[in-house]
């Protein structure tokens, strides 16, 4: 069965050579059902979260009409990057299936600088996040 999946993937990835995305698709199943399939559209879309896996979980988010995924399975061509896997464990999908890691010379690299910004605003801004969660318990 999870041979399907992968063929149909492999299909998948042809789109993204027409736009010069890098090739990679993604699906979703839930009880042996394709419930959504995409591939990569950053190119495409001008959108830098327009990854196959992102797209794969929006559709099946909107098809179920859920954000939790708790019963449902991913298959990927190449093995999500740290982006995907934080947006993939938020969405507490059970399994993901790759066909290859990235090759070792492909690191994950940023020249992003983060700061926490010191400010009399920080404890406003945790008294509005605690009473949040505070209420919804």
């Amino acid at each position: 069965m999870k041979d399907k999946y992968f063929e149909i993937l492999l299909k998948l990835i042809t789109k993204c050579k027409k736009t010069g995305d890098v090739p990679v698709s993604a699906l979703i199943v839930k009880d042996n059902k394709i419930i959504s399939k995409s591939h990569n559209e950053r190119i495409k879309k001008f959108k830098t979260t327009n990854h196959a896996e992102i797209i794969a979980l929006e559709k099946a988010n909107k098809k179920l009409k859920k954000y939790y995924l708790y019963d449902c399975d991913m298959y990927v061509t190449l093995k999500p990057c740290e982006m995907c896997q934080k947006v993939i464990n938020n969405a507490r999908i059970r399994n993901v299936f790759y066909l290859i890691d990235k090759p070792n010379y492909k690191k994950e690299y940023s020249k992003t600088k983060y700061n926490e910004f010191q400010s009399n605003l920080a404890e406003k801004y945790t008294k509005i996040l605690h009473d949040f969660f505070n209420n919804m318990r």
